[in-house]
């Protein structure tokens, strides 16, 4: 059996380049760097001078037919991801696909089911803060029901600046019929993910978004969504691309407990010591009077603890690639399985659906009635041709 997962990259940009950097220092435990794929003659250059020793390919197709890779990443155009992940895995190779998993559910749909019709391939995506501790531990605590039921979540997320100049650099950049979308389907995903991850998948969402609103482009720049999670739970996520100093705070409320994150690196868990309700009904009239006279010590209803990890720049990715590699080599479980992307993506269908409908929008919806709509702006934007609506 071979020790090492020899990977090819199939487009070399920023991600793509970054990942190669990865696996050429001896940062992934397991995988080796096999070949690179790009259309584009500067960047194979840029590769050739990087890697000298690493094949590179024009076409993705050519590098999966070589025999150089065993496996292949996707750092692609966002429509290009389930297309390569299936031509892949119909040549035997595995796959690690890039977020999202793809812009529209059906084609994710179709990969995940080539993915399933080939269960002796691994097939994951890179959801890399599934690999991030800080998470990982929120996840757990959650699932422990340490806090209890979920009540309300809400994230800010608004991190993402990005000025005129970035969304002009690429002709296929923050339009429809290129990239599928804005801040939902390029910056966000990876906050999307984690919400549904670690909260649950919302039932519906109801969703006001501005297309447009700070920069010149179609697409969207500022979300507000409101999702209901059924049993009276509900939460609110927010994210642009917009705000020149930004904002990271994910809380979470549960009847029993609190959590809150700031900039995705520090945690507040409160745990009370009996549920709320239990609480508030057992608070006698004189401690009713100390509350409102400011004089009641809430700490005695609680414990508090503060969850931080220390991170290295691209630790995350790297641990990702390292479970894809060990996934292929020892059969080790996914850290984030390739069909959970439909999930994230389903969950931007949905908003995207929501605002361009003015209602309320079930996770069920109709894919159908989005991908049209989708065309119509794919079509009134005139740079891309429309999508497959065949199924």
């Amino acid at each position: 059996m071979s020790t090492t997962v020899r990977i090819g990259i199939a487009g070399f940009g920023t991600q793509g380049s970054m990942y190669a950097k990865f696996v050429a220092e001896g940062r992934v435990e397991g995988m080796s760097l096999g070949a690179v794929a790009d259309v584009d003659p500067a960047r194979r250059a840029v590769a050739g001078t990087d890697f000298p020793d690493v094949p590179s390919y024009e076409d993705v197709i050519a590098m999966l037919d070589s025999g150089d890779v065993d496996a292949v990443v996707t750092t692609v155009p966002h429509y290009l991801h389930p297309e390569l992940a299936i031509a892949a895995m119909e040549r035997g190779v595995h796959v690690l696909v890039e977020k999202p998993a793809g812009v529209y559910g059906r084609q994710v749909e179709q990969m995940n089911a080539v993915a399933a019709a080939h269960p002796e391939l691994r097939f994951g995506v890179m959801f890399n803060q599934r690999n991030n501790p800080l998470y990982r531990r929120l996840k757990e605590i959650v699932e422990a029901g340490e806090i209890g039921r979920i009540i309300r979540s809400n994230w800010i997320i608004t991190t993402w600046w990005r000025p005129q100049g970035y969304y002009d650099q690429s002709a296929w950049r923050a339009t429809w019929g290129g990239e599928g979308g804005g801040v939902l389907v390029n910056q966000a995903p990876h906050q999307l993910d984690l919400w549904q991850w670690i909260c649950g998948v919302p039932e519906s969402v109801f969703a006001k978004v501005s297309y447009g609103l700070q920069r010149d482009i179609a697409v969207e720049d500022e979300v507000t969504v409101l999702a209901d999670f059924g049993g009276g739970s509900t939460g609110v996520f927010v994210t642009a691309t917009h705000d020149l100093v930004g904002t990271d705070r994910l809380e979470i409320q549960g009847d029993a407990g609190k959590i809150v994150v700031e900039g995705s690196k520090v945690a507040t868990v409160t745990r009370l010591r009996e549920p709320e309700r239990d609480l508030s009904a057992g608070l006698g009239m004189d401690q009713v009077r100390q509350l409102f006279r400011g004089q009641l010590d809430s700490t005695q209803f609680h414990t508090q603890e503060t969850i931080e990890f220390a991170s290295q720049w691209g630790e995350q990715h790297v641990g990702v690639l390292a479970n894809f590699a060990a996934a292929v080599l020892h059969d080790e479980p996914l850290l984030a399985p390739g069909a959970d992307g439909l999930l994230g993506v389903r969950l931007a269908n949905a908003v995207h659906l929501s605002s361009w409908t003015g209602q309320e929008v079930g996770l069920d919806f109709d894919d159908d009635l989005f991908l049209k709509l989708l065309n119509e702006r794919i079509t009134e934007e005139g740079l891309f041709p429309a999508r497959d609506t065949g199924r």
